[in-house]
Parts: structure tokens; sequence; C-alpha cells
């Protein structure tokens, strides 16, 4: 499975769950960390909680993959799953402004997603 697939995959699963904003940029010409990141938005732990296990599930399920290290999920205002080539972040509204990553990959490729 290539990588763009995999992250329209995560996406998926996080629309599922009610995700907001969900935006997935390329950072393959622009970083060497990842070729792919994923940020999404969930409006409080419970839904932040929730969106992470729908992607850990997915790709367990679906790519036979598991995240390399997961970060956040207890306290649930900004989890993290690094699967490698693929980055996905939760947050909470208010951190998602304060943190601003969208901005901080603007070099990156924005792929659509409905």
């Amino acid at each position: 499975m290539d990588n763009k697939s995999l992250v329209l995959m995560a996406a998926r699963a996080c629309d599922e769950k009610k995700a907001k904003e969900i935006k997935l940029i390329n950072i393959n010409n622009v970083s060497y960390i990842s070729e792919w990141i994923l940020i999404a938005e969930g409006l409080s732990d419970v839904q932040v909680r929730s969106i992470t296990n729908s992607v850990e599930i997915e790709l367990k399920e679906k790519a036979n993959i598991e995240p390399i290290r997961k970060e956040g999920v207890n306290e649930a205002k900004w989890a993290l799953l690094d699967y490698g080539d693929l980055i996905v972040n939760i947050f909470q509204p208010e951190i998602r402004k304060f943190y601003d990553l969208e901005s901080f990959w603007s070099n990156g490729n924005d792929l659509k997603f409905p």
C-alpha cells in the first residue's frame, strides 16, 4: 500500500468519528522526518481519543501497521500517532490554533480531502 492511500485511509477514519478540519499535507519535499502530516480536530477529550482509536484500528486492520510512537492519548488535548511516513495529529481547537502546524508546514503540498 502506498503512503497516499495510507493517509487517505487515516483521514476517512477521522471523518467517521466526525473530526473537524481534516488537513493532509505532503511534506516529502520539505522535510526528511515523514512524507505525510495529517491534522484533524476533536471538540473534546473523548472525541480526540475516539478519533485516535479509530485511526489506530483502521490502519491495523486494513494496512497491518501500528504506530511507532504514540503521545498525548491519555490527556487527549493533542494526540499524536507516528507511523514513520505518516504522522497523525489530533488536536482540540484551542491547542491546534496555538501550535498552528498548518503554517509551519505551509511549504508542503495539501491534498484535498472531501
